[in-house]
């Protein structure tokens, strides 16, 4: 960030809330734009393209197996390979170091795809082995797919590395200050157009050519060429702006001047065991910690048995999953967007803390109640539903979508904004220290919780359907939404009460600013400093 800016006048009435952007700096804030537009448009691509092909083929338990043992040793080993690259490459050699491994793996998969039945373990190897270890199903499943396997995992770093990593850097590089403010909420509207758009590309090309082919089968294999293609394009694209930019924008030092770069101390990040130990000494930062494990935990076991009934009822069409995928990115887009605009700041604004904290476990503790009612209840929701001409099975599919659209929206919207809040009653050192030990524990636990609960179920029952762990699965729901609850509201008290002595701190400093000022006198009629 620039420590000496020139701020231009600032923007009032609808400009500043709609484009609070100067002619100026378009050069600079729509290629900046349009790079994590590319990258969040392949994220969108490539998650509802790494489900459809996993669910179709190990089934939906083989997610939680793959959340766990592969993507998070993979995350830690790009971690190490990214640190090494920063060690011996340029800061923009990095970022085509970075992208360019993926391009070309998603382009092989593409060409290769018509020939992975061939690469793929023969079903009898499989059998054996399933019929020899039952209580590894979902590892053998892996296996058996491992090509899928791997796209999944590397679709999965995408999301982390392009976009949490290299596009935020990149930002934060070379984004002034005073451009932070005004572009950085521009930047989550681009997100979610990117999700909206390419939420109907996968749909486009996934299920209205479907009628141009004789075979679900065939026309998936052209799908795969269309997303890939996509994908390949919009990689390669994201990296001419970037290159554009070094040698276009950053050059002008309107833009980008090195010379006017704070140079920031280090922060170091506590380790795992200080984190721990940061997190246990502190009642309010384990009750902030355990907000973002419930989150991540409860998603999660109510996703796995959604992308299992969603991939029941679609019953192995990945054309036909793959454009339900797309359809529910492009509505989370749109629900997001408009949950910002109308909801989330009125909220924040008119209710307490409490209130508007306990609205997303509210949502994912009723709606995951719900759905999970919906799996145990078939005979019923079938009966139900026949009038509605829908299956149990469709039924349960739809509501999962629209239950989890909800809880994302509010997670974005609300979750997000009253974590954070929640750091106000904490000193100093706590709100650094702390929230970095928070983001380490809280983070990964949360990611991990869920993938390992139903995992450890599947193994322990020998089975590979995610259903016959469901009841199960409900009773580790039901206890985490609990002690969600119990820690919004032990927390509500501490910033309910921070609140009010800022308030109260407020009121004083303004009634003393407004207070008439007292001038005493001294013989040589010389002022002293005013008293209040």
């Amino acid at each position: 960030m620039s420590s000496k800016e020139t701020t231009p006048a600032e923007f009032t009435g609808m400009r500043a809330a709609l484009w609070p952007i100067h002619g100026y700096e378009l050069k600079k804030f729509l290629p900046l734009a349009f790079i994590m537009f590319c990258l969040l448009f392949n994220y969108t691509i490539l998650r509802d393209t790494k489900d459809t092909l996993v669910v179709n083929s190990a089934g939906a338990g083989a997610i939680t197996f793959l959340k766990l043992y592969c993507v998070t040793p993979a995350a830690i080993l790009f971690v190490i390979i990214y640190a090494m690259l920063t060690q011996y490459l340029r800061r923009e050699t990095v970022f085509y170091a970075v992208v360019t491994p993926f391009v070309v793996f998603f382009a092989a998969f593409a060409f290769l795809y018509p020939h992975l039945g061939s690469l793929h373990p023969s079903e009898a190897t499989i059998l054996h082995l399933q019929q020899s270890y039952p209580n590894l199903s979902g590892f053998i499943d892996i296996y058996a797919y491992w090509a899928y396997s791997l796209f999944y995992v590397l679709a999965e770093i995408w999301g982390s590395a392009m976009i949490a990593l290299m596009f935020w850097q990149f930002a934060n590089h070379i984004v002034k200050m005073s451009e932070s403010k005004r572009f950085y909420g521009l930047f989550a509207v681009v997100g979610n157009l990117a999700l909206i758009l390419s939420g109907q590309v996968v749909g486009l090309s996934s299920g209205y050519i479907q009628k141009f082919f004789p075979t679900k089968e065939a026309a998936w294999e052209v799908s795969v060429y269309l997303l890939m293609g996509a994908v390949v394009a919009f990689g390669i694209l994201s990296m001419a702006i970037y290159r554009w930019m070094h040698t276009d924008v950053l050059t002008d030092k309107r833009y980008f001047n090195p010379e006017e770069q704070v140079v920031k101390k280090k922060k170091e990040k506590p380790s795992l065991l200080e984190s721990a130990k940061l997190i246990f000494t502190s009642p309010e930062l384990g009750l902030i910690a355990l907000l973002i494990m419930a989150y991540g935990i409860t998603i999660n076991l109510v996703e796995v048995q959604w992308k299992n009934q969603l991939g029941l009822w679609y019953a192995g069409d990945k054309g036909g999953y793959n454009w339900f995928m797309g359809q529910f990115s492009t509505v989370t887009g749109i629900v997001t967007i408009l949950f910002g605009l109308f909801l989330g700041s009125n909220i924040l604004r008119r209710v307490s803390w409490f209130k508007a904290a306990i609205i997303t476990p509210m949502i994912i503790a009723l709606g995951g109640s719900i759905f999970f009612a919906f799996i145990f209840s078939e005979e019923f929701v079938a009966f139900a539903m026949h009038y509605a001409s829908l299956s149990a099975i469709a039924a349960a599919s739809i509501l999962g979508a629209v239950i989890i659209i909800l809880s994302k929206a509010v997670k974005y919207i609300l979750f997000d904004s009253t974590k954070e809040m929640a750091y106000i009653p904490l000193n100093n050192e706590l709100k650094t220290k702390g929230k970095a030990a928070v983001d380490v524990i809280g983070g990964r636990a949360g990611k991990a919780g869920g993938a390992f609960a139903q995992s450890s179920l599947l193994i322990l029952f020998a089975t590979k359907d995610v259903v016959a762990i469901a009841p199960v699965a409900f009773g580790v729901f039901a206890v985490i939404c609990v002690a969600w609850f119990f820690a919004v509201k032990m927390l509500s008290k501490k910033v309910d009460q921070a609140m009010k002595v800022r308030h109260e701190e407020a009121a004083a400093v303004a009634i003393t600013a407004n207070a008439e000022p007292v001038t005493l006198k001294v013989k040589n009629d010389s002022n002293i400093v005013p008293a209040t």
